[in-house]
């Protein structure tokens, strides 16, 4: 059994330890605040750019804009990666690589050619420890993630998927789902998923703003112009599209990770404390033990003398 001082080495030890913890969760729940907002302010622009290109699409000529058009085979694909560049946030970051790992390999077994885009120091680490280089990295905004980033991004998946070096691009990230709870996303980009957000994510389902226009049984269907022209339309819409896809999964992904590690330094004060109190209890059983022994020996000792 440990002496006294080992155990009051302890229990300052983790009590140091709880107090570290318990400023992180503090600091990580000042930051959730700012990050959901701009998040959840982003959202409806995200939403709309979706929901409008997909339903113009429907109506706009096949060959008005080449991200559109479905390649016959898929035979190379771009995975986006996105987690954060600090730990100590739970299994924020583990769930993410491991999942993007097994969607690799199995993309592999298919015999498509996989390429990286991480974002977020412990992306850049697990993929190079793994030698998978990625062809782009982008460390050190994982907390506070630019539109510039983003823009980076979309123009090479874009001109890539148009050059016909890229057959899919997908994004893969954690959804705040709410301060508490996160949600892995598998976001196919390009070409173009039918899902929209309110599919991916859970939200209201928004109409079709062109249903109306649309025949119907004792109705005479509408005209849709595109001005200028519909290439002009569907370059903008898409242009729009893709950076805003990129640009709101790393502000998801960053209002998730101060959430999870609220979460986990929560957890970790929580047991801090359950390990100071049963420290603490142990401290004072081996004292008064120590003590009883002591009072023994005294009474031993004085009961000898009598002798």
């Amino acid at each position: 059994m440990p002496n006294l001082h080992d155990i009051e080495r302890r229990i300052k030890s983790v009590t140091s330890t709880k107090q570290i913890t318990r400023t992180m969760e503090m600091v990580a729940a000042a930051k959730i605040r700012k990050s959901t907002e701009r998040m959840v302010s982003s959202l409806p622009w995200a939403v709309t750019v979706s929901d409008m290109l997909i339903n113009a699409a429907k109506y706009a000529p096949v060959d008005s804009e080449p991200l559109l058009q479905v390649h016959d085979e898929v035979k190379r694909s771009l995975l986006v990666v996105v987690t954060s560049d600090r730990g100590l946030a739970g299994g924020f970051n583990s769930n993410v690589l491991r999942y993007a790992d097994k969607l690799i390999k199995e993309k592999e077994r298919q015999g498509i050619e996989v390429k990286v885009v991480a974002c977020g120091k412990k992306a850049i680490g697990y993929f190079n420890y793994r030698n998978i280089k990625p062809v782009m990295e982008f460390a050190g905004l994982s907390a506070d993630p630019t539109y510039e980033q983003a823009a980076q991004i979309s123009v090479y998946a874009g001109n890539a998927y148009r050059e016909g070096e890229l057959d899919e691009v997908i994004v893969i990230y954690n959804h705040a789902k709410n301060a508490a709870e996160q949600r892995l996303i598998e976001q196919q980009v390009l070409p173009v998923c039918q899902k929209t957000y309110a599919e991916i994510l859970g939200l209201n389902k928004q109409e079709d703003v062109f249903a109306d226009f649309v025949e119907k049984e004792g109705t005479i269907p509408g005209d849709i112009d595109f001005e200028p022209d519909p290439e002009s339309v569907m370059f903008y819409l898409m242009k729009s599209y893709l950076r805003n896809a990129f640009y709101f999964a790393l502000l998801d992904s960053a209002a998730g990770e101060q959430g999870a590690r609220r979460n986990a330094m929560k957890s970790a004060t929580d047991n801090a404390n359950e390990m100071v109190s049963t420290l603490t209890r142990v401290y004072n059983r081996a004292r008064q033990g120590a003590i009883t022994t002591e009072i023994n020996e005294i009474v031993g000792g004085a009961a000898a003398l009598e002798e």
